[in-house]
């Protein structure tokens, strides 16, 4: 049997380019493009539903997941890309705060509202005016 060193080096390696170019790193498909920010629960709909641009926010503007995404333990955000992302009302109920964790559209509210205030462009990063968000 003869030795191919070359191909030796192929399958030793090969382990490690699969492990490095899949390891934190998020493909397209695992990043939704889209979303809409929506929950059938209310009595009746105030605002019509929000199109929030995922994607955008994750790859464009250079949002941190955890700076949305979040796991409260003894007041720290433990969440971690490895870690699965629960529906907002898994822990923000609809109608009433619960411990600390506010009611569901406090918690959007607060969460969109004060990242678009510090960017304080109000053309490309509404905050002021519901149909900035809530659009028809």
């Amino acid at each position: 049997m003869h030795f191919n060193r070359k191909l030796a080096a192929v399958v030793i390696s090969l382990p490690a380019v699969v492990l490095l170019s899949t390891a934190g790193f998020p493909t397209a498909t695992e990043i939704p493009c889209e979303i809409v920010i929506e929950h059938e629960g209310y009595k009746r709909d105030l605002k019509p539903p929000v199109p929030f641009h995922h994607q955008q926010h994750a790859e464009d503007y250079g949002i941190a997941c955890d700076e949305c995404h979040h796991e409260y333990v003894d007041g720290k955000n433990v969440w971690t890309e490895d870690m699965d992302v629960k529906k907002c009302a898994t822990c923000h109920d609809l109608n009433k705060k619960q411990g600390e964790a506010d009611k569901l559209n406090n918690a959007f509210h607060k969460n969109c509202r004060i990242c678009h205030k510090e960017v304080g462009d109000e053309d490309s990063a509404p905050y002021r005016k519901c149909s900035g968000c809530h659009v028809e």
